[in-house]
């Protein structure tokens, strides 16, 4: 008696609720794992695959029947073998119909069942027809010769296969999977050949390891044709765990400047693909897509059309982020967790898989020799006693006539067993003209041959595995085929960053002298002609591109960015750039700068000191911005510089006691940050008494032409008249003529 149960006065049993609900919650998680979920090694189908299988051949419809309706065989299924829904086992029975769900279909259907773009659309059962494809007979073909178990029926009046007889590993062309309690499969499918001659292989060595197996098995083999782009290493990786994740991206050719996608990754739907793009370009974020167009048909099962805008659309790109952004990309989970032939659920690497079910093809095999031996035995024993009948045939027949229990004095007449005397009783009058010597002797012989050479197959391990290769072998020849999926390693998909999507039209950003920003279409405007508030004036400039980083700088050498396509519009006053970011306290505005990330860009500050920096340096993401410029003490930032070319330009700074240094921007060190080498000499003492400070700065190429300004006047120098100013990094300078010794800022014109 069970420990947990106890009885009570009245007699009844009793069991903790605990106990109770543990072992029923193990019972149930137990039948869920062996009799539902998860696929057997040995014909990598789940019970109810089986049971479909198996009453489609009870009915006869093999590959070469009529078809007969869906509903007669689910009825048969259900009433027979499996005591469940009838739409849950007619959709099983789908599933193995569909070409794009297994790569080998097992039932052929005749109807509707369901498309790639909707597996689930296939008609009721009542309207669809069906038979066993060909390729189920390499589970079928042995099932009466004595190869595997049976068992009776869920009500004990039929007897049903406890497995199927698959003359290849079937769980790994089809794969499969399935959510148990506590666990889960997913094996994905492979190609026929290459399975079958890993395990030829691996019949011929035991040994080999699964780097050996893998370049027999190069991978999975969807039947929808998509692209592999998991690595090699990480598939063997895969392989040798039991557990991973692959990918698969669609296909697509170039067709007279249109995309065209012809195939998609295993279980997509391209209805969805074709609605996740629809709604990336309603939402404006796929500008280089004018349109897109389903031209699937029977003869195309997959043949989507992307129109791009233009030809200067990069296609590459454009598929990179569609594979990143819809299901034209795909993972797939691996999980090779089976049951074994022990029937308990174990993840297996390849190697063991495979070894496995050559372990259950060896006594599959064996089985059927042995059966048929069994069967030859018993006809030769047969046909010693009917050839003794034949020697005797005149007193077999008195006997017959004059007995009233012929079969014992046959037994004791001839010395003959009961099996025989019944044989010989079981002739009919018109086989005792057939009965002759020469045709049971041949018989005899030809049985004996079969007998020794099954014998022969038996006694040796090597016969027995060379036969096995044999069958392996012609069944790949039979049924396997070319791979599907081809496998192409690139660079991982990469979706479109905000600035990619925007339209790049040129602009000009403007700054007030009050810190108030805007940005205005085109690059032939004057920013100081534009309105301003009352007290406000124009403060700096720069022109770039709408999907380009706007920089704006502070008199601290703090840094800020905002993308220029999100700054107001020029044909109002623009908006304070102190509601966007949050600057240092008595921090103000001294520039903006916008263009190419990796472009050049010189940072200084009055103090004369500075270095080249590449614009991306300076772009923060955040509101409080970043240091960029370390100001000495009494100093401020000025603004930032674009560098067309470091090896060649020129830096022109200007204190403002009227002293001009000109020299190669190449002297100064490229840096991300810090607070730069002396570009201009001024004694620190007047610096941070604000006695003397660089007033302008900027930068010149060797052939441009300078004019400075202070208050009304200004002066042009031509390069030969830029000689005088010439000098080495950190001079002093010269001076400029009088007149201009307070400079308000410097030009530069080609």
């Amino acid at each position: 008696m069970n420990e947990n149960i106890t009885i009570n006065a009245d007699g009844v049993e009793q069991i903790a609720l605990k106990n109770y609900t543990e072992q029923a919650y193990l019972n149930y998680s137990m039948y869920v794992i062996n009799d539902r979920a998860l696929p057997n090694i040995g014909d990598g189908l789940k019970p109810v695959q089986r049971r479909i299988i198996y009453a489609m051949s009870e009915l006869g419809l093999k590959q070469a029947a009529k078809f007969k309706k869906s509903a007669r065989t689910i009825g048969d299924v259900i009433g027979k073998f499996h005591p469940h829904g009838d739409s849950a086992c007619y959709e099983a029975m789908v599933l193995m119909a569909q070409w794009f769900a297994y790569r080998y279909p097992l039932v052929d259907g005749q109807g509707n069942w369901g498309s790639q773009d909707d597996p689930k659309s296939f008609a009721a059962m009542r309207y669809t027809e069906s038979r066993l494809q060909k390729y189920a007979e390499l589970l079928l073909n042995e099932l009466g010769q004595g190869t595997v178990d049976w068992r009776p029926n869920f009500d004990g009046t039929l007897e049903e296969p406890e497995i199927l007889p698959a003359r290849l590993p079937n769980v790994l062309l089809n794969g499969g999977s399935g959510i148990a309690v506590g666990m889960a499969t997913d094996i994905p499918p492979h190609n026929l050949e290459e399975v079958a001659n890993a395990c030829v292989h691996l019949l011929d060595k035991p040994k080999s390891s699964i780097d050996e197996i893998c370049r027999i098995i190069k991978g999975p083999d969807f039947p929808t044709e998509a692209e592999l782009v998991t690595p090699k290493d990480d598939i063997i990786e895969i392989y040798k765990t039991g557990k991973g994740s692959l990918k698969s991206r669609a296909t697509y050719v170039s067709d007279n400047g249109d995309i065209v996608i012809t195939s998609l990754p295993y279980q997509v739907s391209g209805a969805k693909v074709l609605e996740q793009i629809a709604s990336q370009m309603q939402k404006k974020k796929l500008p280089m897509v004018v349109d897109i167009r389903d031209e699937s048909d029977h003869e195309n099962p997959t043949r989507i059309i992307i129109v791009p805008k233009s030809n200067r659309v990069n296609k590459e790109t454009l598929m990179s982020h569609l594979f990143a952004t819809t299901d034209l990309e795909k993972n797939h989970r691996v999980n090779f967790n089976v049951i074994g032939i022990d029937k308990k659920p174990q993840v297996k690497d390849i190697v063991s898989l495979l070894k496995e079910w050559l372990k259950f093809r060896t006594a599959t095999v064996k089985r059927r020799l042995e059966h048929r031996l069994k069967q030859l035995l018993d006809r030769l024993h047969i046909l010693d006693g009917l050839l003794i009948a034949f020697l005797n045939i005149d007193e077999v027949i008195k006997l017959i006539r004059e007995e009233d229990k012929p079969k014992p004095a046959l037994i004791k007449k001839f010395k003959i067993t009961d099996f025989q005397a019944e044989a010989i009783l079981n002739l009919r009058l018109r086989q005792l003209a057939k009965l002759e010597e020469m045709k049971i002797k041949a018989e005899q012989k030809d049985l004996n041959t079969e007998r020794k050479k099954l014998e022969q197959i038996l006694d040796s391990s090597a016969r027995l595995k060379t036969l096995i290769k044999k069958e392996i072998k012609d069944d790949a020849k039979q049924f396997g085929d070319k791979r599907r999926t081809v496998f192409k390693v690139g660079e991982d998909a990469r979706a479109f960053s905000e600035t990619e999507l925007l339209s790049t039209e040129p602009v000009t950003v403007v700054l007030s002298e009050r810190g108030w920003i805007r940005a205005a279409k085109g690059h032939d405007l004057d920013p100081a002609t534009l309105q301003y508030k009352s007290g406000d004036s124009f403060k700096a400039s720069s022109q770039g591109k709408s999907n380009q980083q706007s920089i704006f700088l502070d008199s601290t050498g703090r840094s800020y960015s905002l993308l220029a396509h999100t700054l107001p519009s020029a044909r109002g006053q623009g908006e304070p750039i102190s509601g966007r970011i949050a600057p240092p306290s008595g921090a103000t505005f001294e520039g903006v700068v916008i263009g190419d990330e990796q472009g050049d860009v010189l940072v200084a500050s009055d103090a004369g000191y500075g270095f080249v920096c590449q614009l991306k340096d300076l772009i923060s993401n955040k509101k409080s911005g970043k240091t960029i410029l370390r100001c000495p003490k009494g100093s401020k930032l000025l603004t930032a510089l674009l560098v067309h070319d470091y090896e060649n330009d020129w830096v022109v700074s200007v204190s403002n006691e009227g002293r001009m240094l000109i020299f190669p921007i190449s002297e100064l060190p490229r840096l991300s940050k810090g607070k730069g080498n002396k570009i201009i000499n001024i004694p620190a003492k007047r610096v941070t008494e604000r006695v003397e400070f660089v007033s302008a700065m900027t930068v010149l190429s060797s052939d441009s032409i300078l004019t400075i300004y202070a208050g009304r006047r200004h002066h042009n120098l031509r390069p030969s008249d830029l000689d005088h100013y010439r000098g080495e990094r950190g001079r002093r300078g010269n001076k400029l003529p009088r007149g201009f010794q307070n400079v308000d800022r410097i030009e530069v014109a080609d």
